[in-house]
């Protein structure tokens, strides 16, 4: 029986999938949760065969959580999209994440997919693989980067500043050239933005 922990932040989707997956003989969905805390928490408890991780979730995104599972637990982990950019599939194959997976992918061929993780393999969506291969050069400087790293973490002005040990009028300027590269309306549009493309 393969193990699954599955989760993600959309009760409706999650509550299907669980239901689809459990009509598997060999397939059996031990704990559900409903973002990324509570999939690192699960994976502990239950140590699954695998964890099933949606990427856009709130509080801790499917990566991140993706990254501590690996990391402390080294168990597979599927990953499951509606959006998704090159730089987040190349992210997670950075990871060791197995399998990357869009969510209209039908029950059957999941199913099918967490089978061939278990046995070992691996698997990347045909489309988003073609995405990756086709991966735009990063407009943004070295320091444009650097500090859209701090905001994509929240941090201010001033805390950028200290921490990068620059001018307050000098992270403005960066940040506001890396905005304009990337035709982002605020910095942390155009952090997540790099972080979507895979740039920071």
């Amino acid at each position: 029986m393969i193990r699954v922990v599955l989760v993600d932040d959309e009760d409706l989707v999650r509550g299907a999938l669980a239901t689809l997956l459990d009509l598997e003989e060999d397939i059996s969905v031990v704990a559900q949760g409903s973002d990324g805390e509570e999939a690192i928490e699960l994976a502990r408890l239950h140590q699954p065969d695998i964890v099933l991780l949606d990427l856009e979730m709130r509080v801790l995104d499917g990566l991140a959580a993706a990254e501590v599972i690996l990391r402390e637990l080294d168990m597979p982990v599927v990953i499951v999209t509606r959006h998704a950019r090159h730089g987040v599939l190349k992210r997670a194959l950075t990871l060791g994440v197995r399998a990357f997976v869009p969510k209209v992918t039908p029950a059957s061929k999941l199913s099918a997919i967490l089978r061939d993780v278990h046995a070992g393999g691996r698997y990347v969506d045909p489309d988003l693989a073609a995405t990756a291969l086709t991966a735009n050069a990063c407009p943004l400087s070295e320091r444009e980067l650097e500090l859209l790293r701090h905001s994509l973490n929240g941090d201010t002005i001033t805390t950028i500043a200290e921490r990068t040990h620059l001018a307050h009028g000098t992270v403005r300027n960066y940040l506001s050239s890396a905005m304009g590269k990337l035709g982002a309306d605020t910095r942390y549009g155009a952090a997540r933005r790099a972080w979507e493309e895979g740039w920071i």
